[in-house]
């Protein structure tokens, strides 16, 4: 049957059955290469297009990166997710809008900018040094690679540029110095009356209804909280079999190949005496240090003491006391024309005048001592402690790559990676948002597990190290899932009844507060006025003192200047919940020629970058309004 199919296969009618089939794959072959049919665009920015696929790795960053700061505070269903997702693509659009402008002004990051960026990064770095291992794995359990992100930072960088440029170009005249030191720096003559909340406090019955009405205004403050418990697995230096210890071949092989750093550098007791002098001094203020140097050092070759001169002439005040003795230093340790002409002189030598950045300086070498290496003897045990760290740490970062692998290759299950690798998979407690016990307590553990790939999705974690520097990685999974539910109203009645007690308490005291404002406003002396609530003097404040409530100074910087020899009066509600009246009775403007040059100069610093931002954001808005952006509506392809 076979030969028969064969034998037919080689007829005309074959090759025109396999061209008809070879015509659509082909052309679905073409729709692929010309980009036909690809992934949807959301929005156009001067031809830039921004996909659904990086609208959404975006949200999810913000997403991640919201959990991380809010900790405990996160709470998901806060977030209107419609919302949120139109606001990173208004985010998006503004960035390429900024970076199509600054590539039109020929604004450009360099590979040093984009170095010195990478290199910068905490993240990337081990032992405050930046570390190419750590760079690509930190790149690889983000899901990205170096050319990619390298790209993307360096389109960061470029559409940063231009906002740079616009804030640090500002200037500000003295003018506007001036009328922003008067405001940003008044003073106002401050009192208040405090209106306790506590004195309003009733036990006045509450309707049911009223219980009822605020119970469902209310319901995420009466929700207990969404939990999980999880599986998880420890990868740490107990869990890997220890690495060999190097042999003593290694280790003389490691001593002859790094003795440098084990070479104790020659090391000098120096004396010297000062004439100091500014490095821009100028040149008569130069050539009379260079005569007062010049003196003493003719002084010293007549056979005056060098240590009793220093004591009495050398303006160095941190040596001058013991006879200008510096010590023993090493090479490097000085000023360059000092260090080099320390290590030069002979011992017990007077030298030439040295000019360095302090001043000119006389010296004098009063003990030497040689430089020399440490023997292999004196190191061997410091050599063994690295190489075997060393290798412990190889052993690690190999294992935790095995461990990444495993759990990517099966991400519905740790019980492969756990039984490959030998790990004992353990399972937690409930917890929640706020964390748990150990490791569970670390934000970034948290933020991963409650994360939607974790949580509702069910894969396991990327790789965590929670600790940067020490040697444990982490891959957890849901285990099981408790989703948040509102409290039964019987369990919480107690703390809504509390709570409307103290609202009824909180608009009795702004009430108060209110009538007793108007009152003084009608005439009435403030003392007298007050009866037995307490009149507090603030004195002179300015804006965000810390001796007046924050209410108060809010209160008392929106009242209007009073007139000469009376006072304006406001009531203000106070976070506590008590009240206040709060009188104003003075003011006094800031003064920009009363300021010493350093804070004068600290201000207009801060004014100019205050415009620069009023600037740079009226050209944002003007670039937006003069793009061609093209943005389709967000609709159900990005509901959760």
């Amino acid at each position: 049957m076979l030969q028969t199919i064969r034998e037919r296969a080689q007829g005309w009618i074959a090759w025109a059955i396999v061209i008809l089939i070879s015509i659509p794959f082909a052309l679905w072959g073409i729709q692929s290469y010309l980009g036909v049919g690809s992934e949807p665009v959301i929005a156009t920015v001067n031809g830039i297009d921004i996909t659904e696929r990086e609208l959404d790795y975006r949200y999810r960053d913000v997403r991640a990166r919201l959990r991380e700061q809010l900790g405990a505070a996160y709470r998901p269903e806060l977030f209107d997710d419609k919302k949120m997702r139109a606001e990173v693509l208004d985010q998006m659009i503004q960035e390429n809008v900024l970076l199509y402008a600054s590539e039109d002004l020929g604004l450009r990051a360099s590979n040093q900018e984009l170095q010195t960026a990478i290199v910068s990064n905490p993240a990337f770095q081990r032992e405050g040094h930046f570390d190419n291992a750590t760079y690509e794995r930190m790149l690889e359990l983000q899901g990205t690679r170096p050319v990619q992100y390298e790209d993307s930072l360096r389109r960061r960088i470029v559409g940063t540029q231009l906002a740079r440029a616009i804030v640090a170009s500002e200037l500000v005249t003295d003018k506007e110095l001036a009328e922003n030191v008067q405001l940003g720096r008044q003073q106002r003559r401050v009192s208040s009356v405090s209106i306790p909340k506590a004195r309003f406090e009733t036990d006045e019955p509450t309707a049911e209804e009223e219980v009822q009405a605020y119970y469902e205004a209310n319901q995420p403050v009466f929700q207990t909280p969404e939990r999980v418990k999880v599986q998880y697995l420890v990868l740490d230096a107990e869990s890997i079999d220890a690495a060999e210890s190097p042999g003593e071949e290694e280790l003389r092989a490691l001593y002859e190949s790094e003795n440098e750093r084990f070479r104790q550098p020659e090391r000098r007791r120096v004396r010297h005496i000062l004439v100091t002098l500014d490095a821009d001094a100028d040149s008569a203020t130069e050539e009379a240090a260079k005569a007062s140097i010049e003196e003493l050092r003719a002084r010293l070759e007549a056979g005056e003491d060098f240590g009793e001169l220093a004591k009495t002439v050398s303006q160095d005040p941190g040596s001058s006391g013991q006879g200008g003795d510096l010590g023993l230093i090493e090479p490097g340790l000085m000023d360059p024309a000092f260090d080099e002409a320390a290590f030069a002189l002979e011992l017990n030598a007077l030298s030439d005048p040295v000019r360095s950045q302090f001043g000119y300086h006389l010296l004098q070498v009063t003990e030497v001592e040689e430089g020399v290496v440490k023997s292999f003897e004196e190191v061997r045990d410091q050599l063994m402690a690295e190489a075997t760290k060393r290798g412990a740490e190889g052993l690690f970062f190999d294992w935790a790559e095995r461990l990444a692998n495993l759990s990517y290759e099966s991400p519905d299950s740790l019980e492969p990676a756990a039984e490959a690798l030998g790990l004992e998979l353990k399972t937690s407690d409930w917890f929640d948002r706020s964390g748990g016990e150990g490791f569970l307590a670390n934000r970034k553990v948290v933020a991963a597990v409650f994360s939607d790939e974790v949580l509702k999705e069910g894969n396991n974690t990327d790789l965590i190290e929670p600790e940067p520097k020490v040697l444990e990685a982490i891959v957890l999974r849901v285990f099981e899932h408790e989703e948040a539910s509102a409290q039964p109203l019987d369990e919480v009645r107690d703390q809504i009844l509390t709570a409307l007690r103290q609202k009824r308490a909180t608009e009795a005291a702004e009430a108060a507060a209110a009538e007793l404002a108007e009152h003084l406003i009608s005439g009435a002396e403030l003392t007298e006025a007050a009866g037995d609530y307490e009149v507090k003097e603030y004195g002179l404040v300015m804006r965000g003192d810390a001796q007046a409530p924050a209410g108060v100074l809010e209160a008392a910087f929106t009242l209007a200047r009073p007139q000469e020899g009376g006072a304006s009066y406001g009531s203000r509600s106070l976070q506590s919940g008590d009240a206040a009246v709060v009188a104003v009775t003075e003011v006094v403007d800031g003064a920009a020629e009363s300021l010493d040059e350093g804070t004068r100069a600290q201000e207009r610093r801060g004014l100019a970058q205050m415009i620069g931002r009023t600037y740079y954001d009226d050209l944002l808005a003007d670039l937006k309004s003069r793009a061609d952006i093209e943005r389709k509506p967000l609709g159900e392809a990005f509901a959760e």
